[in-house]
């Protein structure tokens, strides 16, 4: 035995385990739940035309990119944003308890008007190139516009130099937010906008002009609370229980086969996890849904599939007459093609599901896609390493202990040609 490389070995393991340990509540946590999983609220509205524009295909998609964008500066857990027929639009916020603060937050026109003290509209929110919520003096919430430099600018320095001393007034879908007395002409092209109660207020009222106006009129045609589909925390901490079941009934029978080689394919798999989470959850930032589950799933199968095909050339090669390091060397070059082939095609086929789907099915290719690519990095790169690190620790020249169906007590010398006369072997 080689004491310095079993003590490497050692510690690489408990490093791994111990970093599993850690790490896996705070990369799980970090996923967030779907509809399915959570819960939350589901929402059916239908453009309609108005004396400001007419529903057409054009005005109902531009309404629903708007729609999503107000959704997503709003950082809720991947909602569903899809159109239903030519004029309806179907939004799921998963977490969302509050119906009325749903449609409060993203239901708006939000047309944005600067009036002089006449009446009139002398601006409107096309106007307008940025808006964030801040605290001003004696922490009063204020929202903070910036007008855009293609005439915005110059149209409130006119306006408000035309009315000094007098009112000019901010409204909102003809509700009135602020109407100050000018003291100066504001020729900086940035002003601020009272009358917010809170600060969340003044934040949900910057994210309704980032987004811009809606093109047409939108009515609230359904709202619901939904439950999640998995029946609540008991049905989710029993498919918990059950995918631990999984994933340890795998980790047993992978040692069973294969023996030491088993315990590295072991060791991979819970490098494989905490990156597949650390990618899906903090890169990604993904909501996990049923269908994503699914993907997750599916993709450590075909990362234990990989070890399973190195495994199997590595006994090959054993049998052949090799040592075990080359026999290790020559199992993972001889598997690689088999690997890469089928993983590639998986991840094509991931790859136009996520461009061509939406919804769950693009959740699955995405969680598939990745898992696939994080397995082949596991099995290619982690695997060979710790299988490297293994046999370099000399524990036994035994194949029976890397998973070959020989009597435990056969070394692989035993497997090695022997040299005939004229040097040629058998």
């Amino acid at each position: 035995m080689n004491g310095k490389a079993i003590i490497k070995f050692l510690v690489v393991v408990a490093v791994i385990i111990g970093t599993f340990a850690y790490c896996i509540e705070p990369l799980a946590g970090s996923l967030k739940q779907g509809l399915d999983l959570q819960g939350g609220t589901h929402i059916v509205l239908e453009a309609e035309d108005s004396a400001t524009g007419k529903a057409d295909n054009d005005a109902v998609e531009r309404a629903k990119q708007i729609l999503e964008r107000r959704i997503n500066e709003m950082g809720l857990s991947e909602p569903l944003v899809q159109r239903e027929g030519a004029r309806r639009i179907i939004i799921e916020l998963p977490g969302v308890k509050d119906p009325d603060e749903a449609i409060k937050r993203i239901g708006k026109t939000a047309v944005l008007e600067f009036k002089n003290d006449q009446g009139q509209t002398v601006m409107t929110g096309d106007d307008l190139k940025d808006a964030k919520e801040e605290l001003g003096q004696n922490k009063q919430p204020l929202v903070a516009i910036e007008l855009s430099d293609e005439g915005g600018a110059k149209k409130f320095a006119d306006l408000t130099s035309k009315n000094i001393g007098r009112r000019i007034a901010i409204t909102l879908d003809g509700q009135e937010l602020t109407n100050p007395v000018v003291q100066q002409a504001i020729t900086g092209g940035r002003a601020t906008i009272s009358g917010s109660q809170s600060l969340e207020e003044a934040k949900d009222l910057a994210i309704l002009l980032r987004s811009g106006a809606l093109p047409v009129k939108i009515n609230v045609l359904e709202v619901r609370t939904v439950g999640p589909s998995l029946g609540g925390q008991d049905s989710k901490d029993k498919s918990i229980v059950a995918f631990s079941a999984g994933i340890a009934m795998i980790m047993i029978f992978l040692v069973i086969l294969y023996r030491l080689s088993g315990i590295v394919a072991n060791i991979a798999l819970l490098v494989y996890v905490m990156l597949l989470l650390l990618v899906l959850g903090k890169g990604f930032t993904a909501t996990m849904t049923l269908p994503g589950i699914a993907g997750i799933i599916l993709s450590m199968g075909v990362a234990v599939d990989a070890n399973i095909l190195i495994f199997e050339r590595f006994k090959e090669e054993v049998f052949s007459g090799k040592s075990m390091r080359v026999s290790m060397e020559a199992g993972f070059s001889r598997a690689l093609a088999t690997i890469t082939d089928a993983n590639v095609s998986v991840i094509i086929t991931a790859g136009i599901l996520t461009i061509l789907g939406s919804g769950p099915v693009k959740g699955f290719a995405i969680s598939l896609g990745v898992g696939v690519v994080v397995s082949m990095f596991t099995a290619i790169i982690v695997s060979r390493f710790l299988l490297r690190m293994l046999i370099e620790c000399n524990f036994t020249n035994h194949p029976f202990w890397f998973g070959a169906n020989i009597s435990p007590s056969t070394s692989a010398d035993e497997f090695a040609p022997k040299v005939l006369k004229g040097g040629k072997r058998k």
